[in-house]
């Protein structure tokens, strides 16, 4: 249709943004959980959870942990809970290849900020659904995201195709992403796009600011390719199954 809507501008200071979305009928193939499986679905956009200091230093965790790899293609990864990092054109085990060395790179403070702004995400997605949060477990993958123009190498690097989180990622039942920097200041491309069937809607990233959403069919979604500079994020996924939980990542 071609029609785009921002439903957040750089710009904006958002308290809360959320629109409601019919539920698709995605999670009726997977086991129902009382109380935490969507009956109400969409989408929520806010800049009053995570501070812009936080984000700047959760960045830096970031930066500090991409540094020791980092892909040949436009699209690294780090995920603190498994260890994968992008070297290359693959990917290695953080903890396994550095060692104690790890505590070199990050600090008990890091894991702290990280627990601590993972938890106020989930209560936040919690509060909006109309949930409980202890009914939500964290779900892997979670990890940072570091993407540039460099172009793509492999698959891994290929972003910006539409997908649903539900059909990739069976588990995930609510997805969110913390930005760690500014559209237009840090990078240009690379927002965050709903594909509706009447229209597009973006979401353009700003350092500290929350975008989640029900993981179903009713948000496919896709992120444009990054035109210039370096875009950081985290994505932070919850699932409703407790078989599916993952703990917070542990120093050492």
């Amino acid at each position: 249709s071609g029609v785009t809507e921002v439903l957040a501008h750089r710009s904006d200071s958002l308290r809360d943004k959320f629109i409601e979305v019919p539920c698709s009928e995605d999670y009726d193939s997977h086991k129902r959980f009382e109380g935490c499986t969507p009956r109400k679905c969409g989408r929520g956009v806010t800049d009053a959870v995570i501070t812009r200091e936080e984000a700047e230093r959760i960045r830096r965790i970031a930066e500090r942990g991409l540094s020791l790899g980092g892909s040949d293609g436009g699209a690294s990864i780090l995920d603190l809970h498994s260890g994968a990092l992008s070297l290359g054109k693959h990917f290695v085990n953080l903890y396994r290849y550095f060692g104690d060395k790890i505590q070199d790179i990050f600090t008990e403070e890091d894991f702290a900020l990280y627990r601590d702004v993972r938890h106020r995400i989930q209560q936040r997605i919690a509060q909006v659904f109309g949930i409980s949060s202890s009914s939500m477990y964290l779900t892997k993958p979670t990890f940072f995201s570091r993407m540039n123009s460099t172009e793509a190498k492999t698959t891994h690097d290929e972003y910006w195709h539409p997908h649903v989180d539900k059909v990739t990622y069976g588990s995930f039942d609510y997805t969110s992403l913390l930005y760690l920097s500014d559209y237009t200041e840090d990078f240009g491309g690379g927002r965050f796009v709903f594909m509706d069937a009447d229209s597009n809607k973006t979401v353009e990233p700003r350092a500290g600011r929350v975008s989640f959403f029900t993981s179903g069919s009713e948000n496919l979604h896709r992120v444009e390719k990054v035109h210039w500079g370096t875009r950081y994020a985290i994505t932070i996924s919850f699932t409703c199954n407790p078989e599916h939980g993952i703990g917070d990542p542990v120093l050492g």
